[in-house]
């Protein structure tokens, strides 16, 4: 099960298997599936069956919950760490794979057909509905990533024509342009990681604090490497060339991205609203009225608008957006 992966109560998974990256296993999965590709799925059994539900985990209030504990619960104190650990929901390796999952997805449908109500992967079954809004979750993903890469590497920075965002966006390394890997909770660019088996194979590093030292250099670097990667798969994935790059396909890519943050937020919100629902009511103020059952609730739940969780969801799309502003008013100028 790779990071981020859950299971609820009374679920089995027969191995080998193999679950992708932040996916929830409900039931029993006896056909030993292999869903890396598809992370942020559900995995649902019905009659023996494995129904794989893609890409909607992205939506789920838990999700975003367990992305912002699981930092808040790293209590280690000494700068000096020796577990490189990165928390990131979304980076280089859980959105390569979900590139490669909208491919699988759309082949899928042209394949099977586009009206055939399900279609098969892995020993698994994924209905009509939830394999054309896995495509679109992994797409809403894949510009929330790849917007995020581009406003951090033009933030705070004059830009005064097309030649200066061009030569601003160009990669700092080559390093990271490849496959990237999840080693214990460290994410690195594969090629990083086959250099030190190299190195250590060929008898250059050959004691444990040299070895350590390369697994935080490569932590250290993370955000340079990220970039790269970023900036090869932004080019593919809208059509564009590094060279006759302007301001005007910066502009269109952080409108796609605003609207992709402010989508997700929202669907998070509706997510967060299910907590406070009447059937989540079940057993506050139990011997009295509807009125005593909602008051009983708000005094050990709180009132939904003033939740920090979703007071948090609200702070970040008015951030975010904010954020997105700012920039198109400096590439406006």
């Amino acid at each position: 099960m790779e990071r981020g992966a859950k299971t609820t109560s009374d679920s089995y998974i027969l191995w080998p298997a193999r679950i992708g990256a932040f996916s929830l296993v409900m039931g029993r999965h006896v056909n030993h599936p292999d869903t890396s590709d598809l992370p942020f799925s559900y995995l649902i059994e019905q009659k023996n069956t494995t129904y794989l539900v893609p890409g909607v985990n992205l939506r789920s209030v838990g999700t975003i919950r367990d992305a912002q504990k699981w930092p808040k619960r790293d209590r280690r104190t000494d700068p000096d760490r020796l577990d490189q650990i990165n928390y990131n929901l979304l980076s280089p390796y859980t959105i390569q794979k979900m590139l490669k999952g909208r491919d699988i997805l759309k082949e899928l449908a042209r394949v099977s057909g586009e009206t055939s109500e399900t279609y098969s992967y892995q020993s698994a079954k994924i209905k009509n509905s939830a394999l054309n809004k896995g495509i679109r979750f992994y797409e809403t993903a894949i510009h929330k990533f790849l917007g995020n890469s581009l406003i951090k590497r033009l933030e705070d920075l004059p830009l005064p024509d097309d030649e200066a965002i061009r030569t601003r966006l160009r990669p700092d390394t080559a390093i990271g342009e490849g496959e990237w890997v999840d080693i214990s909770g460290l994410i690195a660019p594969k090629s990083e990681i086959e250099r030190l088996m190299q190195d250590i194979e060929q008898g250059e590093l050959t004691d444990v604090e040299s070895i350590h030292q390369r697994f935080v250099e490569m932590h250290a670097n993370y955000y340079t490497y990220e970039w790269t990667w970023a900036y090869h798969r932004l080019l593919e994935f809208y059509g564009l060339n590094a060279d006759t790059l302007t301001a005007a396909d910066v502009v269109a890519i952080v409108r796609r991205w605003q609207e992709a943050v402010v989508g997700l937020d929202k669907q998070v919100y509706e997510d967060a609203k299910k907590e406070f629902s009447l059937t989540s009511m079940t057993g506050f103020g139990a011997d009295g009225s509807r009125k005593e059952q909602e008051e009983d609730f708000e005094q050990v739940r709180g009132v939904f608008e003033a939740n920090p969780f979703v007071t948090a969801v609200l702070d970040h799309i008015r951030v975010k957006t904010a954020l997105g502003n700012e920039l198109l008013e400096r590439l406006g100028n």
